[in-house]
């Protein structure tokens, strides 16, 4: 049976430094920040006081104002961003096709502040005068299920919950089921809200900027000491070529080789050999058939981690070889700080733009060289040329690690 080729035809993009994939196109290639002192809870009990927030965003101008009480903030925004993605795909969802549409999501935090809601309420006032509403936005799946509600998908929905590779492991989990034929377009989406809780959580584990240095996400920089957390949501179509084919759409690119690998070492730690991210890059390298030389570009999961910089980088230079010296590499969390589980998805649609539009996003803030960390990393100003595949990274601490790689459409 001959392999499917898959295709990127639509985009919808709700990030801290742009709404809508133009915007967000615009304010990469500028090297504008969507960094800001936090606004919607109180930060005065923090050293740190900076989050990649949206706070220009109003959900009703994409879903209108019917339903919207039955959202919470995370629904709002994959659904928003998924309005979008169907309108740039021209996509038309009817009777006719809605088993052929599936709906594929990664996210991790995004219950956490309503089941904190639920949790409190319950013990305050009692189980049986808990407000009932909290209680569909305690489930990992309610953002992923409201997408498919709200535009009425019924090929399948799946929600991934993998930390830091979550939308990448989703993107993956989309193209095999195109690849078995059992479906023929997803909505691959990836979403993270800010709240206080989870805001707290990264504070009190130490990984924030400011709490041991300058507040600032400037990833392979020497003066990197934590990350800066930012929200928001991307989704993006892929679809069998022949069906987008077959509707006249619009292709970006071609999804290509991908691969991850789970590391199983330490929970909250970062493997010392970075091999999980090697092996993912190897495997998304051998799955797309072209070879090391082939990379036009980098989008790295660096996130101003001291750890996660260095050993991304090592890793790169692992596979690479001299060759990594050749291949630029840049991070867009210097831009919208680290929106975890969300990530892949951002940095997918920032190399769909790359692509599309002939530029590199920059590193911003990199100030001071590092020893550990001494590739190409487009420093503060995004570069003019002309690229063709992208390796996407993904990765963390706690052992999920993911590769893509990206392909300009034809």
């Amino acid at each position: 049976m001959k392999e499917r080729r898959i295709v990127v035809t639509g985009l919808g993009v709700i990030a801290p430094n742009g709404i809508g994939k133009d915007a967000f196109w615009h304010a990469l290639k500028e090297g504008q920040s969507g960094i800001k002192r936090v606004k919607r809870f109180d930060t005065s009990q923090f050293k740190s006081k900076l989050a990649g927030e949206i706070d220009n965003f109003s959900p009703a101008v994409f879903l209108g104002h019917k339903g919207l009480r039955d959202l919470e903030r995370t629904s709002r925004l994959l659904c928003s961003a998924a309005k979008l993605a169907i309108e740039d795909a021209g996509l038309s969802i009817n009777h006719d096709n809605t088993d052929d549409i599936g709906v594929c999501t990664g996210t991790t935090l995004s219950s956490l502040w309503n089941f904190a809601q639920f949790d409190k309420e319950t013990i305050q006032e009692g189980p049986l005068f808990t407000n009932v509403a909290l209680f569909p936005g305690t489930v990992m799946n309610a953002a992923s299920s409201q997408v498919s509600i709200r535009f009425n998908i019924q090929g399948f929905n799946t929600t991934i919950s993998n930390g830091y590779s979550s939308s990448i492991d989703a993107l993956k989990y989309a193209i095999d089921f195109i690849k078995l034929r059992r479906i023929k377009a997803v909505l691959v989406g990836g979403v993270e809200s800010l709240s206080l809780v989870n805001y707290s959580g990264f504070y009190r584990l130490g990984f924030f900027a400011g709490i041991n240095g300058e507040e600032v996400s400037c990833p392979f920089d020497k003066r990197r000491n934590g990350i800066i957390l930012g929200e928001g949501a991307a989704v993006v179509i892929i679809e069998d070529e022949e069906y987008a084919r077959s509707r006249n759409a619009r292709i970006y690119a071609e999804v290509n080789g991908i691969g991850n690998c789970f590391e199983a070492y330490k929970m909250g730690k970062y493997h010392p050999g970075a091999n999980g991210l090697k092996e993912s890059i190897k495997e998304a390298l051998r799955t797309s058939g072209i070879g090391p030389s082939d990379i036009d570009y980098i989008s790295a999961s660096a996130n101003s981690v001291r750890e996660q910089d260095r050993l991304e980088t090592m890793a790169i230079k692992g596979v690479f070889g001299k060759y990594a010296y050749n291949i630029p590499v840049s991070s867009i969390k210097s831009m919208i700080g680290e929106t975890f589980s969300a990530g892949g998805l951002f940095q997918i649609s920032a190399s769909i733009g790359s692509m599309y539009k002939g530029f590199i996003p920059p590193t911003i803030n990199y100030e001071m060289t590092d020893e550990d960390c001494d590739l190409d990393y487009v420093a503060n100003k995004s570069r003019l040329t002309r690229i063709n595949n992208v390796l996407i990274n993904n990765y963390g601490p706690g052992g999920s690690n993911a590769a893509f790689i990206l392909s300009k459409g034809h």
